[in-house]
């Protein structure tokens, strides 16, 4: 719901802050004073082009904020945007205009995209005028309209669609890969041969290359570890001394306790030299060269790396590599039978989703009997008895069913008896359009609309009883939603909440406008000025007492 709008600097108006409240809110004035200046300032802020001419002259810039109670659908719209709206908190949309034509829009103080504030704007309001081609003149939302009216649901029909088209992908996929590696048989049969020969293992190539580097690091350490062997083990080596050492004091050690001591020091050193003993075996095993592995080795080597730079993958890649071909091999050679598995799966799924949409497309129709009937009952009131309005639900080419169904939905009408079918933008007049509009939302009961609407003069050329009907239906709309209407309808006018009154002044040197709300005692003036023009009458205030009180 619009909440507040601020306008600064644009075409006639300098300054206004304007609070808004549920229910049917009017705006009356004079012509000329400047109410599609006030439509113009918060088409702006929704998303409609910027125009420098918008700026008021002499202003560097023009801006409008508009401040709004936001419906979820508004905050998961913003959060996919990256913006969070905390709960309770507003909703405020900025937008501002230089006079050299430079535009910026903000949401909440971050700047956004002129595309996002467009259908942050389709979503917040809706503005039905003489030029509108949004809301219910748009086609494409006119199946969602009917869905929401007739209450039908879809979730069957876009479960079938999504499991039809994930059948008709698979096979697609089947039958490109089937195509692509027949295509190439004999190349895979080479490949999986030389590959299958080669039998390459996860691994490998770093053990290889490890194995060949200890026989390299062996072959130029030999000598050095053959001396290790004598100063350890030959018949002067540590070792063997460190034993007869041992052995001499083990006998001596019961003479005196330090000798026991250092006998006890002395098997710690036999101990430790043993255990590098030990160590340096293990490394002489480890590191041994053994001229003929390791030419087996660099020929292991030299042809993994070979296979891997033939087949464009590392070496760790070709057990991978032989998997896949072998499938794919696999996938020809078994021929057509995965194939025909997944053409039963579409043709199945396929089935499903036909008889949903065909159960979908007879809910449609009998809700579309029942909006045409609505519709019809609402035209006469309107002066539009001469009319005819109906729902089109087209079966659509089977290329073009989508998850919605395989109905094309488009409300039609014919102004005069005999003349064809055709669309609400195209056939009806400013007048007529608006009113048919009227009607449908009446009949749809806001299904699917948005939060506020705002009507501009949709009671342009009606008087009488035919006005009186459009406010009274104003008035049962705006017990669903916020509505906002532009009128030089006392009997529309008498329908509101609350008024403001639009006019303009000058100063003798500026044009200004600007708008005010209006107390009990000014809009039975208004409303007066309205009934008898310039000068206002007793009767005329009179009738104005009257349509208030009936109102």
């Amino acid at each position: 719901m619009l909440t507040g709008l601020s306008i600064r600097d644009v075409v006639l108006i300098e300054a206004l802050d304007l609070g808004f409240g549920p229910g049917l809110g009017v705006l009356t004035g004079e012509t000329g004073a400047g109410k599609s200046i006030l439509l113009d300032a918060l088409g702006l802020a929704l998303g409609s082009r910027a125009d420098s001419g918008l700026v008021r002259q002499g202003a560097a810039q023009a801006a409008v904020t508009a401040t709004f109670e936001p419906p979820a659908a508004i905050v998961d719209l913003l959060s996919e945007s990256g913006i969070e709206l905390e709960g309770g908190e507003p909703l405020i949309v900025r937008r501002t205009v230089r006079a050299d034509g430079g535009s910026r829009a903000f949401v909440n103080d971050q700047p956004v995209s002129a595309g996002l504030l467009r259908d942050l704007g389709a979503a917040l309001v809706e503005i039905h005028g003489q030029h509108d081609d949004r809301g219910l003149l748009n086609a494409r939302g006119h199946r969602a309209l009917l869905d929401a009216f007739g209450k039908l649901d879809t979730a069957a029909v876009s479960r079938a669609h999504q499991a039809w088209s994930e059948a008709e992908a698979a096979l697609a996929k089947a039958e490109e890969e089937l195509e692509t590696a027949a295509r190439d048989r004999e190349w895979l049969e080479h490949a999986v041969a030389e590959l299958t020969a080669a039998a390459p293992e996860p691994g490998e190539e770093d053990a290889l290359a490890e194995a060949r580097a200890n026989m390299q690091r062996g072959a130029r350490l030999s000598d050095d570890l053959a001396a290790l062997d004598q100063h350890l083990q030959g018949s002067g080596g540590a070792l063997t001394n460190l034993r007869q050492a041992a052995r001499r004091l083990d006998r001596l050690g019961p003479e005196h306790p330090l000798l026991a001591e250092a006998l006890s020091a002395l098997d710690r050193a036999v101990i430790e030299a043993s255990e590098a003993e030990d160590r340096i075996e293990q490394a002489k095993e480890a590191l041994a060269h053994d001229p003929a592995r390791l030419d087996e080795i660099e020929a292991r080597l030299f042809d993994l790396r070979a296979l891997a730079r033939k087949y464009r993958v590392t070496v760790d890649g070709l057990p991978e590599l032989a998997a896949e071909l072998s499938g794919r091999l696999h996938t020809i050679e078994a021929g057509g039978e995965g194939i025909a598995v997944l053409q039963r799966a579409v043709a199945e799924t396929r089935r499903t989703y036909a008889e949903a949409a065909e159960a979908l497309s007879d809910g449609r129709a009998r809700a579309a009997a029942r909006l045409d009937a609505a519709v019809a009952g609402e035209l006469a009131p309107l002066k539009l008895d001469a009319a005819r309005f109906r729902t089109s639900v087209e079966t659509l080419p089977e290329e073009q069913w989508s998850a919605a169904g395989r109905d094309r939905v488009e409300f039609l009408i014919a102004t005069n008896p005999g003349a064809p079918f055709g669309p609400l933008a195209k056939i009806a007049s400013g007048g007529e359009l608006s009113r048919f509009i009227l009607a449908l939302k009446v009949a749809l009961a806001e299904e699917g609309g948005a939060a506020t609407m705002i009507f501009d003069e949709i009671d342009r050329g009606v008087g009488g009883a035919v006005a009186s009907a459009i406010g009274e239906r104003l008035a049962r709309l705006a017990e669903k939603a916020q509505l906002l209407v532009v009128t030089h309808s006392p009997q529309v006018a008498a329908r509101g909440g609350r008024q403001w009154l639009i006019a303009k002044s000058h100063d003798g040197l500026v044009t200004r406008t600007g708008v005010r709300a209006l107390d009990e005692s000014e809009r039975r003036e208004e409303i007066a000025r309205m009934l008898s023009g310039a000068t206002i009458t007793d009767e005329a205030r009179a009738q104005a007492e009257r349509l208030l009180e009936a109102a």
